[in-house]
């Protein structure tokens, strides 16, 4: 780790491209496909690094993984046939690694410790462990409290109703692989509508799930069948293209196979309102998922408010629409950001300190950001904070400066999107070579 990249403005990106397989739909699916029985083939799965993560906590599980070009095959190894493991199951820098693999493994046969890197030590834990707690879960916080790593002990779970104080996938996630092995009917309500890839994804296996409006509940399956699965484009990686595509002027890129999920679109909906100019094409469903190419052209954007229910489909991708915004003429104002707080890094800060150093006008709110656009950028030293987002977001933002930028840890947008710096060149390298 260390590695900066200099990044040099002005053309323009232009041509078609496809996104790395969707990282979180990916994730569940390696966790769900090993306590299934039989073989799953995943087909265009995501090959970053935290997807990587939960493939080695598996392994070390005893789930056996064949990869063969952009098709992840796993045999798993049923519903209670995960094997002990005498080391710590290590999810790197995963977030969404470590709290779906806690609530999968709290009504577990076998003791297992987890833990992370220095990052994944820094976040919360607490909102996921007491609900699991609620529920039966044995789990003991090893260091510091609401901390990993943790130790997770055999426990016989009950289901619960649990009102969900955030709106998160990944607590509502955490409850629903533990309600998979809960007896009774586990119930989690939200306060607003998170992405939903968990339930579509049991949906499929044929694990019954009901939804009441914001009630979501689960009932322990008799088994969990294997299944094949096509994992549709990130549209968390495409946010950064779909931004640079309408901020840098006479471009027109083709995004293709782009997951277009409800609770996860909401990128597209922000921009659309800023003025974005783009085109939803082919739609079709793959896996439940709904899946689609997305055209985008350079347009003009606009100050615009982002807040209240669109907050949770958009959250991973805030620190891109940044980016627009500091583009849009006019403010905007991004509220009830409070969970940006608490992710990789605290994004908040790191966008205003970024944004400040290219000479825009930002202020930094407890819950978001105050961005008064149309300023030009100019080229800066930019720190990624080793967080995938901040430093894709900032290599976007480069792209618009006048003079160079550096990105310092720029090597950590591998963690969702190996490559990104080499398709970034080559599409803005197109306008050359005609």
């Amino acid at each position: 780790m260390g590695e900066n990249v200099k990044i040099k403005p002005g053309g323009r990106i232009s041509g078609y491209m496809p996104v790395p397989g969707d990282k979180s739909i990916s994730i569940r699916a390696v966790l769900l496909s090993s306590v299934s029985d039989g073989v799953s083939n995943i087909s265009g799965y995501g090959t970053g690094e935290d997807i990587l993560s939960s493939v080695k906590c598996m392994e070390q599980l005893g789930i056996v993984f064949r990869k063969k070009g952009k098709k992840l095959t796993i045999t798993g190894k049923g519903f209670d046939g995960l094997l002990p493991s005498d080391e710590p199951l290590d999810c790197g820098n995963s977030g969404t690694t470590l709290r779906l693999l806690t609530g999968l493994l709290a009504g577990q046969r076998n003791a297992y410790v987890l833990t992370g890197d220095d990052s994944l030590k820094k976040r919360p834990m607490a909102r996921i462990v007491e609900p699991l707690r609620l529920m039966g879960a044995d789990i003991v916080y090893l260091k510091k409290e609401g901390r990993i790593p943790i130790k997770i002990n055999p426990a016989e779970l009950r289901g619960i109703k649990y009102n969900m104080p955030v709106a998160s996938a990944q607590l509502k996630s955490a409850i629903l692989f533990a309600g998979m092995y809960a007896s009774g009917t586990t119930i989690v309500t939200e306060p607003a509508c998170s992405r939903d890839h968990t339930e579509i994804m049991f949906e499929n296996r044929g694990i019954e799930i009901l939804k009441n409006g914001l009630d979501i509940s689960i009932k322990k399956p008799d088994n969990i069948p294997a299944s094949d699965i096509q994992i549709p484009g990130d549209i968390s990686g495409a946010a950064f293209f779909i931004v640079l595509a309408s901020i840098l002027k006479g471009s027109e890129l083709t995004i293709r196979n782009v997951c277009i999920n409800d609770t996860r679109r909401g990128i597209i909906d922000v921009l659309e309102n800023m003025g974005a100019d783009i085109r939803i094409l082919k739609s079709r469903k793959e896996g439940g998922e709904p899946v689609a190419d997305l055209e985008d052209k350079y347009s003009k954007l606009k100050g615009v408010e982002i807040s209240g229910d669109v907050i949770p489909k958009v959250i991973d991708e805030i620190p891109a629409i940044a980016i627009a915004a500091a583009h849009a003429q006019g403010v905007t104002v991004i509220k009830d950001a409070e969970e940006l707080r608490v992710k990789e890094t605290d994004r908040i800060k790191a966008v205003c300190v970024n944004l400040k150093r290219m000479g825009a006008k930002v202020e930094e709110k407890n819950d978001g950001l105050k961005i008064q656009g149309g300023k030009k950028l100019k080229g800066s030293i930019l720190d990624s904070y080793k967080d995938h987002r901040i430093a894709m977001a900032f290599a976007v933002a480069a792209c618009t400066a006048e003079g160079h930028s550096v990105i310092t840890d720029s090597e950590w947008a591998d963690i969702s999107f190996p490559g990104f710096y080499s398709i970034l060149h080559r599409l803005r390298e197109l306008e050359h070579n005609e």
